[in-house]
């Protein structure tokens, strides 16, 4: 089984430490992983996007030019990337920052506000990439947390474990994201 997955936003929203951690989450679960990050000259406002690519076995090409599962956290990600997405496939919108809006009828959308989430439930906006992280697992249902969380501890620097128990607080918010509502 081989599945591709993409993460877009704007500099500063963490997309491709979100993209990192989703790759070594699929390494602490035995699978081939690449991990493709793709970024404008800015440094922060410019936008942003990584590709991750999971295998049971070796992986011929690091990016497809659709993806199974997208998750958008602002509109011009929603509106660039919307059209790459597989058919059958999952766009995950962060609809605090795009529209919630269903343009195609042969893919899968998950709506969640989740930059309010994080600045409500955790009193920061710096956590939407991994409540994010936490949606994609419970969507797929190809991640286990205790993978995410291990790789959460692998990716996050030193100097900022200090973040590590929030971090895995957006995670867990994520996670048990009700889909049922989707």
């Amino acid at each position: 089984m081989e599945k591709s997955f993409l993460i877009a936003g704007f500099g500063g929203q963490g997309v491709l430490l979100a993209g990192e951690v989703l790759a070594n989450a699929f390494m602490y679960a035995g699978k081939n992983v690449t991990w493709y990050p793709s970024y404008g000259a800015e440094m922060r406002g410019g936008t942003v996007n990584c590709s991750v690519k999971m295998s049971d076995t070796e992986i011929g090409s690091v990016q497809d030019s659709t993806s199974d599962y997208i998750i958008v956290l602002n509109q011009a990600s929603f509106d660039r990337f919307l059209p790459s997405v597989s058919k059958n496939g999952t766009i995950i919108v962060n609809t605090s920052l795009a529209s919630d809006t269903k343009v195609r009828d042969d893919i899968n959308y998950v709506f969640f506000p989740i930059t309010q989430t994080a600045d409500e439930k955790l009193n920061s906006t710096k956590m939407t990439n991994i409540i994010a992280l936490g949606i994609l697992a419970r969507a797929t249902g190809l991640l286990d947390l205790k993978d995410l969380e291990k790789a959460l501890d692998t990716v996050i620097p030193p100097h900022r474990k200090n973040l590590l128990p929030l971090n895995l607080q957006a995670l867990k918010i994520g996670y048990e994201y009700d889909l049922l509502h989707v």
